[in-house]
């Protein structure tokens, strides 16, 4: 969820890449009027196929220069062999210069992901440019929030762990207030998700019982929601765990196809069904048949 969340803050808003890359990092850049999601995939005529995270692209009339977004959450050598690739790829196939932008929330993935990457090749060393908890500013302004709530939602997984984490996601709530549902959603989720256990479990109580100034009515409507949701799917989990338990008792296996399909259900009364068949049945497949539980003969 962090991985593509992250990545549709820069698809919901294209312009947040190059704006980081010039008022955060300091990259000189072209003039350009438009900026928009690009084609991520850059196979060459070459068996293997290498497709980064996402592609920005600037234009004024045509392409001035593209940006290659990558969401590091943790280190990968494999992405380090590959970034130079994307660039040049890139380059060759927009004709226009191009940069890359790490976006790594966590500060010691970042220092990692900020390392010279030296292709061999006299000066032809390439330094990602990185953004991380520390390039990331703390917002904590309404208003800033509302006039980017992208940058805002990055705000609060970049330092939704530190002492602060629980302002920024109130101000990011009350940001996205006026934005569709889908975004509103997503963007909170992203936002609570960042929270420490014990910092969510206070901020929901907050928004519960409303004692804070920024409580709206999505954020009462997402508490419960996001409450009822955990109940359910408790009550679910534990009726799975029940057929699992009953059937590697009986020594039954289960394959694959059963598993999933006993992971993937949500009615409680075939869950209760599948239980009570588990105790007789002799075999998985039978747990599908249609039909009441037939009773072992009495001994």
């Amino acid at each position: 969820m962090q991985h593509e969340g992250l990545l549709l803050l820069f698809r919901n808003r294209p312009a947040l890449a190059p704006e980081l890359l010039r008022d955060t990092l300091g990259l000189s850049l072209p003039p350009w009027t438009e900026a928009r999601v690009e084609s991520a995939e850059l196979t060459q005529v070459v068996p293997t196929e290498y497709r980064a995270d996402l592609v920005v692209l600037l234009s004024d009339s045509k392409p001035v220069f593209a940006i290659v977004v990558e969401v590091q959450l943790s280190r990968d050598e494999d992405k380090r062999m590959s970034w130079p690739l994307y660039l040049t790829s890139l380059r060759s196939r927009v004709k226009c210069p191009t940069a890359l932008l790490v976006v790594a929330p966590d500060a010691s993935v970042a220092r990692w992901c900020g390392q010279p990457i030296d292709l061999g090749h006299p000066e032809f060393t390439l330094r990602p440019l990185v953004m991380g908890a520390n390039s990331i500013p703390v917002i904590l302004e309404e208003q800033v929030a509302r006039d980017d709530p992208e940058l805002a939602v990055l705000s609060a997984m970049a330092h939704g762990h530190e002492e602060v984490g629980a302002s920024i996601v109130k101000t990011v709530m009350a940001a996205v207030r006026g934005l569709d549902t889908e975004r509103v959603r997503l963007y909170v989720d992203l936002a609570m998700s960042s929270l420490s256990a014990a910092a969510r479990v206070a901020l929901e109580d907050l928004m519960k019982r409303g004692n804070y100034e920024y409580q709206s009515e999505f954020a009462r409507k997402y508490v419960a929601q996001g409450r009822e949701e955990g109940r359910e799917e408790g009550l679910y989990e534990g009726e799975r765990t029940a057929v699992f338990e009953v059937l590697d008792a009986r020594g039954l296996e289960v394959d694959a196809e059963a598993r999933q399909r006993i992971l993937n259900c949500k009615d409680p009364s075939q869950l209760k069904l599948w239980i009570r068949k588990a105790v007789v049945v002799q075999s998985v497949q039978e747990l599908f048949e249609p039909g009441p539980v037939t009773q072992p003969e009495a001994r």
